[in-house]
């Protein structure tokens, strides 16, 4: 036998051909073939990349907590005395800017009620937008922990090479460019997605018997390796399977923008995107020097309930305009309020409050919070964890059992 035919006779499409042709001689139906085939060739093609995206996003659920505790000073200042305001944003900007050399424009800015907390100062710049890897298309991003009350800067990051933001770009695009690397991923949550499904069919008893019931809801710990992988697989696969396809299918709406638009129309019941105000600065106004400060302070009278807000100064054209979000909750960004200032004199252009949004924005603005577990706080984010870290397990135990069996055909009778 040639080569070619003995690597012809072990490709997928002449396993799946010689299915369809044989003569039932097993009990499963055509159906089931076809399924079990499905997860197998299907595992075997995205097993590693599932793997990688698993533990990544099992790695950066506790990001926030983690970098907390190994940096307090990055998130943390002591409280000032009652009744002391923060020094105004424009010095506190400046402050940032001159502790990154004074070449860097701060582009976006993160604010907090608690008063024991530090604010952060963005920087941000964009590289080869053809390079091959992340790093290629970043050239910098920087973030600056400020003490608002003494304008002290207590840390700067390089978040570019930050540790939760590189398992972050790995879990997003494998540090590849977008394009290919976002895309791969896409196509490998998909498959995933189809692999749940496929697994819960082979999971599902023919017989809902107790020893059917014993070996589809409990780990035999005692059992062989052989029975003891396959219940690692089988059954936290399924306990998981829910929370799995949450997060695949919240994966999905960043991967692919027909994806984000079919969401959008379920969720919104309409085609028709939602109408946006277009606001824009009054460029023959005489600026005033301190139209940003004017434009926080009036942001934070504003959303008074708002737990952080994030402000950015206007960049581009005269006609740009400052940006402000108040955001409910520390680590969310869902329930947000959204303001437009004019930059020239820190005017109120626009509002638009988060209950003004129709289901299909609410639900779009919603998945970051999803997909990490932080909608339902800590218990969300456990469950995130552990879900991710089953996920990550399956191909490797879903790996082991394929390959006991080959070698098993291989031995012969």
């Amino acid at each position: 036998m040639s080569v070619a035919t003995e690597s012809k006779r072990k490709s997928p499409v002449f396993a799946l051909r010689n299915l369809l042709r044989r003569k039932k001689k097993t009990k499963k139906s055509r159906f089931r073939q076809i399924t079990d085939w499905l997860h197998l060739w299907l595992g075997l093609l995205s097993g590693i990349i599932v793997f990688i995206i698993s533990l990544t996003g099992c790695l950066f659920v506790f990001q926030q907590e983690i970098n907390e505790w190994l940096h307090p000073e990055a998130f943390f200042v002591e409280a000032p005395a009652s009744g002391q305001q923060p020094l105004p944003l424009s010095m506190l900007t400046g402050n940032a800017e001159a502790a990154l050399g004074g070449k860097k424009k701060i582009s976006f800015i993160t604010t907090f009620r608690d008063a024991d907390r530090a604010w952060h100062f963005g920087t941000y710049a964009a590289g080869d937008p053809n390079a091959w890897t992340y790093f290629g298309t970043l050239d910098y991003y920087d973030i600056v922990s400020v003490n608002p009350y003494s304008g002290k800067v207590t840390y700067i990051a390089d978040y570019k090479y930050e540790f939760f933001n590189v398992v972050k770009m790995i879990h997003w695009s494998l540090l590849l460019n977008n394009n290919p690397g976002q895309i791969i991923v896409g196509v490998a949550t998909l498959i995933f997605v189809v692999l749940l499904i496929t697994g819960l069919i082979m999971w599902w008893p023919k017989k809902w018997s107790k020893t059917n019931r014993d070996k589809s809801f409990k780990i035999k710990w005692k059992a062989g390796f052989k029975r003891l992988n396959y219940d690692l697989h089988n059954v936290p696969g399924f306990y998981a399977m829910l929370v799995c396809l949450v997060l695949a299918l919240t994966g999905l709406v960043w991967a692919f923008q027909w994806f984000q638009q079919a969401v959008y129309v379920v969720a919104s019941g309409s085609v028709t995107p939602p109408a946006v105000r277009a606001v824009a600065s009054d460029s023959t106004q005489a600026a005033s020097t301190n139209a940003f400060d004017i434009a926080f302070m009036a942001a934070r009278k504003a959303m008074p309930d708002a737990d952080r807000i994030g402000i950015s100064p206007a960049a581009g054209g005269k006609e740009a305009v400052i940006y402000a979000n108040g955001y409910k909750g520390l680590e969310t960004y869902y329930k947000s309020d959204d303001l437009q200032f004019d930059r020239f004199t820190g005017k109120l252009l626009d509002r638009r409050n988060y209950s003004q949004k129709n289901s299909g924005e609410k639900l779009i603005a919603m998945n970051y919070d999803i997909h990490v577990g932080a909608i339902l706080g800590l218990p969300g984010k456990i469950l995130a964890f552990f879900a991710s870290f089953i996920a990550g397990s399956l191909p490797i135990t879903g790996f082991i059992i394929w390959w006991g069996k080959r070698k098993k055909k291989r031995a012969g009778p």
